[in-house]
């Protein structure tokens, strides 16, 4: 952990990029000033006439940018929140590019011959000195191996490792103020976010985390017709240098060249599409980022994914009611889309559950009242976001990056084919996905899942019990049970029992009346002594009555009040 001592120039230069930019105020309200005993050396005037006509999310881009790759990556990973911040922020943030000039060839020898202890003559027989494209982390260059073959070698940026980790340091510690000292840690898991954070980007420095996403994706696509990804060259591969295969081809939104090709967009446009369902809904294992410069196209119409640094994954359940989500859309079922969401069991609890179903299916028929080439799948996820928040449901990550990812997915797709819609191809994929779940191969792979999971069970049973056992006989064993709301039950079941007695006692006092009544009329007649016997035995009768029935309500009115 870097401590507060060496990175506070750091925290300085970051604190000053925002009130530059216009956002001095709100951190003087978060009180990180006072937390950091920094003063604002920029007034909310000069931050106004440095961005004069800017939005707030410009200058929140602007403000990232230039703060570096950590906060650039920051802003492309906030850029798939929909549920935190509001559109029009969201589509700046979309618009972060980490291009930043090429560090030099001197630069690029060194970090290569450091990682393979050898000369970079005796590694590449070709080493184009100029590179292809560079960025925040790293940037790429053309090579030949000694055997000919043609590659692109991506080397990481000198020392970038460092400055992000004390760019993380000071986030996590900004994070924790924010969560404990700030309104807006109840609303935001702000630590969450940048633990999240801190495991993408670190995983992006490790380019042998990419070649593995490489090789996962080879797999998956040998079920697919002229999809691939560059082949890896692991011999020349290392945690800071990734070799792979170097493949021509033309960027999918370059319609000019795809025309001159010969390339079929609306062709072209239908098989991403498909292509990106698949690795949602059938493979559990997505492209996170399908921006136009990470998808080619080669000359023979061959798809080419490039840059898999950045991937989504989704285990069994949350597969399936991905898929859920998917056919309730398309099919128009509004209860299954509802269920798909509420089975992600992020709700933190379920007292409200029916006003959420009320709030998603509102919007649900809102939607399910276009036609299916109609329907903006982004917009429909931002409202889904914002019911989800509104309802402090947390929204996963991976549920954010489908978003994201089918975010862009639409814009792409509208380019080359405006008439298509990508949940139009997302239909027929989600329910031929939905009849092989019923197929005897999958009912036998749940079979043995759940027949693995009972075995575990029983295994562990024995053991467990023992356990149990022993603490009855050697300790001061006490079971406790807790009934939720215990008084409130037992004070409504004294009002039951109150009006019961009250009740009753009436009842009989006014029988004991209506017979001291009945007998003097009857008595009437015996003699005038006996008459005013009666009306005596009822004037203390009622009196006796009253009394009763005032301590009757005296009692019940002191156990209402307990």
């Amino acid at each position: 952990m870097i401590s507060r001592g060496f990175s506070i120039k750091r925290y300085k230069e970051i604190i000053m990029v925002f009130s530059k930019h216009g956002f001095g105020l709100l951190m003087d309200q978060l009180g990180i000033f006072k937390y950091l005993k920094l003063k604002r050396e920029i007034s909310d005037t000069d931050a106004k006439f440095n961005n004069i006509g800017l939005s707030a999310g410009e200058r929140l881009r602007l403000s990232l940018e230039e703060l570096g790759p950590a906060f650039i990556k920051l802003g492309q990973i906030l850029s798939t929140r929909p549920d935190i911040f509001p559109s029009d922020v969201i589509e700046e943030l979309k618009k972060l590019q980490d291009s930043v000039p090429p560090f030099s060839f001197s630069e690029v020898r060194a970090v290569i011959e450091n990682e393979f202890e050898d000369e970079l003559e005796n590694i590449y027989k070709e080493f184009e000195e100029k590179p292809v494209a560079a960025a925040s982390i790293s940037q790429v260059h053309c090579g030949r191996l000694n055997t000919g073959k043609l590659v692109a070698v991506k080397v990481q940026r000198p020392g970038i490792e460092k400055i992000i980790n004390l760019d993380l340091n000071i986030l996590k510690d900004l994070a924790y103020f924010v969560d404990h000292h700030t309104q807006y840690g109840k609303l935001y898991d702000c630590s969450g976010m940048v633990f999240e954070f801190e495991n993408i980007i670190k995983n992006e420095l490790d380019f042998r985390k990419e070649a593995e996403n490489a090789e996962i994706f080879k797999q998956n696509f040998s079920r697919d017709e002229g999809i691939k990804v560059p082949e890896v060259k692991w011999i020349y591969t290392t945690r800071s240098v990734l070799t792979m295969e170097y493949i021509e081809g033309i960027r999918v939104d370059d319609c000019s060249a795809l025309d001159i090709a010969g390339i079929d967009r609306k062709m072209l446009a239908r098989k991403i599409a498909a292509s990106i369902c698949n690795q949602i809904l059938r493979d559990g294992f997505f492209h996170a980022d399908p921006h136009p410069g990470n998808i080619q196209i080669t000359s023979d119409g061959t798809l080419v994914f490039l840059d898999l640094g950045m991937v989504g994954h989704l285990n069994e359940n949350r597969k399936r009611m991905i898929t859920d989500f998917f056919i309730g859309v398309t099919s128009r079922d509004s209860r299954m889309v509802v269920k798909s969401i509420i089975d992600l069991d992020t709700m933190e609890k379920h007292s409200d559950i029916k006003k959420f179903e009320k709030d998603v299916d509102r919007i649900i028929e809102k939607y399910l009242t276009l036609p299916l080439d109609k329907m903006k799948i982004g917009d429909l996820f931002h409202e889904t976001f914002n019911i989800a928040f509104s309802n402090h449901i947390k929204i996963p990550r991976e549920f954010a990056l489908i978003a994201k990812t089918l975010g862009s997915l639409q814009c792409l797709v509208e380019r080359l084919d405006p008439d298509l819609n990508a949940l139009v191809v997302a239909k027929p994929i989600a329910k031929k996905l939905i009849y092989q779940s019923f197929s005897t191969e999958r009912f036998r792979h749940d079979m043995k899942k759940d027949i693995r999971n009972y075995r575990d069970l029983f295994k562990a049973f024995p053991i467990t019990m023992l356990d149990f056992l022993r603490k009855m006989e050697t300790d001061n064993f006490v079971l406790q049970h807790e009934l939720k709301d215990i008084m409130n039950i037992q004070r409504c079941f004294n009002k039951g029992i109150n009006r019961m007695a009250f009740s009753i006692v009436l009842l009989a006092v006014s029988i004991i009346i209506a017979g001291i009544i009945i007998g003097s009329g009857l008595s009437a007649s015996s003699g005038e002594e006996m008459y005013l016997l009666s009306v005596g035995v009822l004037k203390i009768g009622l009196i006796i009555a009253v009394i009763i029935i005032l301590g009757l309500i005296i009692s019940v009115m002191r156990a209402n009040r307990l």
